[in-house]
């Protein structure tokens, strides 16, 4: 009895091991949580046409994603930023555009900001609401945590190497961003711009409004690149995957959750 119990034991333990590093039809994929809801509408449905493949999609970051793709811990990274130079050796493709959105409360009456007043906001130079024409309120300035993909954009392409705030109020999360500015008048923060719902309000980037037609056009400059990431040239179950997101479904179920896909661009 004991030694069936042991036996059985051992094939668990392998079992669970083999499953968490992909084998069979498992493909685990993690990473950014800006890429990771896009990620669970894409494995969700592509379980729905192939019942006999698991997706199991987690966060974590950016860099925490390519991590795990490089040590084999996860067999697609997501990234929500450019790849570094000591990891341009890894396979990589991109599977859809995202705008980056700054937002406010619905009741803010600030419509928009200049990318100058942003960054003077973010770097704590500007620090009451009145000084851009809003109300005279302390603005509360809210963040991602360092690693992620959607800080590191937002670092590259507004903050000009000025450090962000200390006094800013760190989440881990785009959601958690998003919960915060709704629940809080005299706040702001960003996020994808596919994020970006009713409960909080998209602001004007020097009088460009954040939609899909403006990044197309180059009118609105905030955009970044979503990334699937792995150690190496992806096969099998993992590669069914990654072409399931690539092909005219998968890229349409990202223009409806609002990325802007090839599908996009040949409209």
């Amino acid at each position: 009895m004991r030694l069936t119990v042991l036996i059985l034991l051992i094939l668990s333990v392998f079992t669970l091991t083999a499953c968490s590093s992909g084998a069979g039809n498992t493909v685990i994929v993690a990473g950014s949580t800006s890429v990771q809801p896009y990620a669970e509408v894409l494995a969700e449905n592509y379980s729905i046409i192939f019942p006999d493949r698991a997706v199991d999609i987690q966060g974590g970051g950016s860099s925490t994603g390519i991590r795990a793709a490089q040590s084999g811990t996860a067999d697609i990274g997501m990234s929500s930023r450019e790849l570094t130079e000591e990891e341009q050796e890894m396979w990589n493709i991109v599977i859809a555009k995202d705008g980056l959105v700054l937002i406010v409360h619905p009741q803010n009456p600030v419509n928009g900001l200049t990318l100058e007043q942003v960054r003077r906001i973010y770097t704590g130079d500007v620090t009451n609401w009145l000084e851009v024409g809003g109300a005279d309120r302390r603005i509360h300035v809210i963040t991602r945590e360092e690693g992620s993909g959607t800080r590191g954009a937002f670092e590259d392409m507004l903050m000009e190497n000025n450090l962000i705030t200390s006094r800013a109020i760190v989440q881990n999360t785009n959601g958690s961003v998003r919960q915060l500015v709704s629940n809080d008048i005299d706040s702001i923060g960003f996020l994808s711009l596919g994020l970006a719902d009713q409960s909080v309000k998209a602001l004007e980037l020097d009088g460009v409004a954040p939609t899909w037609n403006n990044v197309m056009l180059g009118d609105y400059t905030l955009f970044r690149q979503f990334y699937f990431v792995s150690a190496e040239k992806p096969s099998d179950y993992v590669k069914l995957f990654i072409d399931f997101a690539l092909s005219e479904e998968g890229q349409r179920l990202l223009m409806l959750e609002g990325l802007i896909t090839d599908m996009k661009e040949a409209e």
